[in-house]
């Protein structure tokens, strides 16, 4: 088993599988050890998260926080909070693939 096996909450994503391949988006909702729902608060909004299938994300190093905290304290995350989570990572590995190019 790979260590993809721990989705969590407010973890970003990059899709590996489907339309939306290499787009980026965060966990809002875990299903079971095999399902979880992603959204980006842009195209894929809150209240129309996508049910995936884990082996088909690529799990990311980073948790949104600021996502955690809100569906900790209410059960529900703001979109424009999704798309700052999603845009803080992509900027995050563009600077991190603008270092290694050096």
């Amino acid at each position: 088993m790979n260590n993809q096996s721990n989705p969590q909450l407010g973890q970003l994503v990059k899709i590996r599988k489907g339309r939306n391949t290499d787009q980026a988006a965060v966990i809002v909702a875990i299903a079971d050890s095999k399902f979880v729902y992603i959204a980006d608060g842009d195209k894929r909004k809150f209240d129309q998260s996508k049910k995936k299938n884990i082996l088909h994300l690529e799990l990311q190093p980073m948790i949104s926080s600021e996502v955690v905290n809100s569906l900790n304290e209410s059960g529900r995350v703001t979109n424009g909070k999704l798309r700052y989570a999603v845009h803080s990572f992509l900027e995050s590995t563009n600077i991190q693939a603008e270092e290694k190019g050096d």
